[in-house]
């Protein structure tokens, strides 16, 4: 075992080895760590779309690497430390359980900068953290879900209980809840942000409780394809793309995808540290940067439902609208928001529970 590991740490650190022009300067050496494949169809497909735009924008000045399907553990502290022994000068770490290992590796190289996806600390000065509003997406696909379900029952199929997960889920059934009052959400956590298995048998369950619109904030494919064996059975239910377009399932069981677009905050970032303009920050970008977006709206989705959704998009875009604007009352009773307030950042990146109408609680 020891020598595999070994092997596998040699193999890592000659495909990293750094690239040098003929005239002797180095290419700007950009790493990504991944929490899944960049097959999984969704979220580190995503992130990798990114370091092929940054390849695009920047040619020949930058040579990018990736590990994917790293665990967030002590490997991952392993392969962040060989990416910088190997000579990165900026490397992305892609998922929430990255944090504290991100923070670790960075104490021991503070000439290479570290960009964590979606955590909040930034231990030393060459830590930043960026992250997306996801809710703003999820906002979108509530209002569609809740005018498309017949069961009035909608599924969330949710990874960990941190605050992100948690905003999808609120964000989603505030805006399904608007357009129909009897809607209820079912939410299964899976505890996981990529298990095909599991996402799978979260979906079935869902689909015999009568759920016949499914969201996730997991990264397989796998509840599209349990919608597509029961449509297939005479069932009638829908799914959205989940990080990407995931348009193999469209026009259904996919009517309509939450996109996470990195490009724009990669190349931004690597270009300031190209041209020496890089600074510390924490980035919390969403559709007003394009980082995120929403999909194809199918034919399946009626034309009035598709222009409202449209024009929230165009509203939260613009800054007219934000998802979570009072009255807002959280499932104990007590108020969350009053009247017209609107959810300041610090109150979104603490969430920790449930908005009144949704059922069950969250895990510790």
């Amino acid at each position: 075992m020891k020598l595999t590991k070994l092997l596998a740490s040699a193999a890592l650190a000659v495909g990293l080895a750094t690239t040098a022009f003929a005239d002797g300067h180095e290419k700007t050496k950009v790493g990504f760590v991944y929490v899944g494949p960049i097959g999984d169809g969704g979220w580190t497909y995503q992130h990798d779309q990114g370091r092929l735009a940054v390849e695009a924008e920047f040619g020949d000045a930058v040579e990018t690497v990736f590990q994917e399907s790293v665990p967030e553990g002590p490997d991952a502290e392993r392969v962040m430390t060989q990416m910088a022994l190997s000579g990165a000068d900026i490397i992305f770490t892609t998922s929430f359980g990255y944090m504290d290992a991100t923070n670790n590796v960075a104490a021991k190289f503070p000439d290479i900068k570290f960009e964590h996806a979606t955590g909040y600390k930034r231990l030393h000065d060459n830590v930043s953290t960026y992250d997306a509003r996801f809710y703003e997406g999820r906002a979108v696909l509530g209002h569609i879900a809740g005018n498309m379900t017949e069961t009035n029952k909608i599924g969330y199929i949710a990874s960990f209980p941190i605050p992100e997960v948690i905003q999808g889920i609120n964000s989603a059934y505030l805006h399904a809840s608007k357009v129909n009052p009897d809607v209820e959400m079912v939410v299964i956590w899976a505890y996981t942000w990529f298990d095909p298995a599991k996402e799978a048998d979260a979906a079935k369950a869902m689909i015999e409780q009568g759920v016949d619109v499914i969201m996730q904030h997991t990264d397989s494919t796998a509840p599209q394809a349990a919608a597509q064996e029961a449509n297939a059975n005479g069932g009638r239910v829908f799914t959205f793309g989940q990080a990407s377009d995931m348009a193999a399932f469209g026009p259904k069981p996919r009517i309509a995808s939450i996109i996470d677009d990195w490009s724009p905050y990669y190349i931004k970032r690597v270009g300031a540290l190209m041209d020496g303009t890089y600074e510390q920050t924490a980035s919390w970008g969403g559709m007003p940067e394009g980082e995120v977006v929403i999909g194809e709206i199918t034919d399946e989705v009626p034309a009035s439902v598709k222009a409202e959704a449209l024009a929230m998009v165009e509203a939260i875009s613009n800054g007219t609208y934000h998802p979570f604007t009072g009255p807002i009352t959280k499932q104990d009773g007590t108020v969350f928001l009053a009247e017209g307030e609107v959810a300041t950042d610090v109150q979104l990146v603490t969430m920790d529970f449930y908005v009144e109408g949704i059922t069950g609680d969250i895990p510790n």
